[in-house]
């Protein structure tokens, strides 16, 4: 109880908990893969509701923002392209003006939780006479909108049943939403996306030290309890190898994401923090992948079965 959407301020019915607070807190979550969702925190939600808070107006906060929070419906950040990734200088997707609404057209790749989304914010280019920075927009378009067409959705390794993957691509084919759907104003999608990525890549980080912590856990429990001929597995250099490296390894990485969250807090120098953040997302995978790979290669055959 107190710890839903701690995120957000007590405005919106959270705790208003800074950046070190909720790496903490992710940290525990990042243990289970549910938890993330029972404590509203789970991606891409958190950032969505950051921004709109952040930018939205008051009848787009009603509409999208309120019942985000509140855990009624999810939500979708529709901005990676199959051509150019997440890449803005490659983006092709438009959104042109007619009248008092605007016509979005092109295609979104790894748009994560469109099926069960009620709103996706579409980032798109809206002066192409312009840099990248000044000539793009997010748009809020709900995701029953005439011309959103979820053409396939993407299942990532591990998940086993096909068409259950939650990654779509999606074709906006003449969609057509009120002028009043932008977010933050025309130009301002850059500035936007740059606000909503800083912290999550924060909690997404510490999600992953609870997920390697668990890993290595597992890791320590199997080498103290399989036998061999000549003891556990535990008596083998190799085996102690990985826990040592995986300790130091995980302890780093740990260590970095705090700074970066203190330092968020602190309100440090913006391009000081932004790489600082980029290393971290660096990080993240990588360290994640090592754990896991020792901890996998102790089990044997068990480390990839869905024992």
């Amino acid at each position: 109880r107190g710890l839903w959407a701690c995120h957000r301020g007590p405005e919106l019915g959270g705790q208003g908990y800074g950046q070190v607070k909720l790496a903490l807190m992710n940290e525990i979550l990042g243990r289970s893969t549910w938890a993330p969702i029972i404590f509203g925190t789970q991606a891409p939600d958190t950032g969505n509701a950051e921004i709109i808070a952040h930018y939205g107006t008051d009848e787009q906060k009603e509409r999208y923002l309120r019942p985000l929070l509140e855990g009624e419906i999810f939500s979708c950040y529709s901005m990676t392209e199959p051509q150019g990734g997440s890449d803005p200088a490659l983006f092709e997707t438009r959104a042109i003006r007619d009248g008092d609404e605007w016509v979005i057209n092109g295609w979104k790749y790894f748009s994560s939780n469109a099926r069960t989304s009620s709103f996706l914010i579409v980032m798109a280019i809206t002066d192409p006479e312009t840099d990248v920075y000044r000539g793009m927009s997010m748009v809020l378009v709900p995701t029953d909108t005439p011309g959103v067409e979820i053409e396939r959705n993407i299942g990532l390794m591990g998940e086993r049943v096909p068409g259950s993957g939650m990654h779509a691509l999606i074709h906006y084919h003449d969609v057509r939403v009120p002028a009043e759907s932008l977010l933050g104003g025309e130009g301002q999608a850059f500035v936007i996306a740059q606000t909503r990525l800083g912290g999550g890549r924060v909690h997404h980080a510490m999600r992953t030290v609870g997920m390697a912590k668990r890993a290595l856990d597992m890791l320590g429990e199997r080498a103290v309890s399989r036998k061999t001929r000549d003891g556990v597995l535990a008596d083998k250099q190799s085996v102690r190898d990985y826990v040592a490296d995986s300790y130091i390894e995980l302890l780093q990485f740990r260590l970095l994401v705090m700074y970066v969250a203190w330092s968020i807090d602190q309100k440090a120098d913006p391009k000081a923090i932004r790489r600082d953040i980029a290393a971290i997302k660096v990080l993240t995978p990588k360290v994640l992948h090592d754990v896991t790979q020792r901890a996998i290669q102790v089990h044997g055959a068990i480390g990839v079965s869905d024992e």
